[in-house]
């Protein structure tokens, strides 16, 4: 069931999840080429010289992960996953090839918008997990939400 949220439909606390997703060497390579082309993240041998002792992904490769599994989650604001902001952004653990990713995701905060009342934004914790529970990143992120359109006249919001 692929239900969509308005910003009344969530709460405060309530979580979502998703995963797996499995990172293939040649993937770390292929977008470490085109946007992050340091020897850790695009050569196997000369990746064992670095701070991370092998071949590592960046982290905005698992970054771009972490976006695909936010999106197929059961978290579906109407309109889409529109980001206005992060905060605390983390890459504790390098992500390496084949470690098997999931996310979670919890609501923290929820607030309408003072100057569009058509919208919110909701700040939400998003922890992402290697396949031994391990954190590879987090971040908060505050997102815009879209409201319940009212009902004319009565400024009832229309189920």
């Amino acid at each position: 069931m692929n239900v969509q949220h308005y910003l009344e439909d969530l709460s405060v606390g309530q979580r979502f999840d998703a995963g797996p997703i499995t990172l293939d060497p040649q993937a770390i390579k292929r977008f470490a080429a085109e946007f992050d082309p340091q020897p850790f993240h695009l050569d196997d041998v000369a990746a064992h010289d670095t701070l991370f002792g092998g071949l590592a992904a960046s982290g905005w490769h698992t970054a771009a992960m972490t976006m695909r599994l936010l999106v197929e989650c059961g978290f579906k604001p109407v309109g889409g996953v529109i980001g206005a902001g992060i905060e605390e952004l983390q890459w504790p653990k390098p992500t390496r090839p084949h470690d098997t990713l999931s996310i979670e995701a919890e609501i923290l905060e929820l607030r309408t918008s003072q100057t569009r009342p058509e919208r919110g934004m909701a700040k939400v914790r998003v922890t992402t997990l290697n396949q031994s529970r391990e954190v590879v990143q987090s971040y908060v992120g505050n997102l815009v939400i879209r409201r319940r359109p009212l009902l004319p006249h009565t400024g009832s919001p229309i189920r």
